[in-house]
């Protein structure tokens, strides 16, 4: 399985893109950053869909979408490791996570994604929730392997 991670904004150099990529290393389904940025002065709802439109490019026909939205389901990580593993097995080739701008996602991205997923009730930087997103990822990779790292 092919994990895409869309994202606005851009991780710049420092801590959270030293994490980031320190995770990423170490996962062994194949991982693509792809990142956007709207750089003209729009309205939030205009914005908004500018930039679904990006990120909607930049998914492969017939991947499963996730959409990071505050609105979205809260797992734990065994959930989450479950519901991957149910993808992977499922046949899914592509799995696409949609990470919005400091505005959030357009409305029409969660209405189409195959998950909703919320990292809890706080409002995060979007840019850590890449870094969140991407240890979760490991994590789960790890549990489906039997590994103590879920533990530790």
């Amino acid at each position: 399985m092919r994990l895409l991670i869309a994202a606005i904004g851009r991780l710049k150099t420092g801590a959270m893109q030293d994490l980031y990529q320190d995770y990423a290393r170490r996962l062994t389904w194949p991982l693509t950053l792809r990142e956007f940025e709207v750089r003209r002065p729009l309205p939030v709802d205009e914005r908004r869909r500018e930039e679904a439109r990006s990120l909607r490019g930049a998914v492969p026909a017939g991947a499963a979408l996730v959409a990071l939205d505050e609105r979205g389901a809260t797992l734990d990580s065994a959930a989450f490791a479950r519901r991957l593993a149910g993808w992977r097995d499922g046949g899914i080739g592509d799995l696409a996570f949609l990470i919005g701008g400091a505005d959030g996602l357009d409305p029409a991205l969660p209405a189409v994604a195959n998950m909703v997923l919320c990292f809890g009730a706080m409002t995060w930087p979007h840019q850590l929730v890449r870094v969140m997103l991407v240890e979760q990822l490991y994590r789960a990779q790890q549990i489906l392997a039997g590994h103590p790292y879920h533990r530790s």
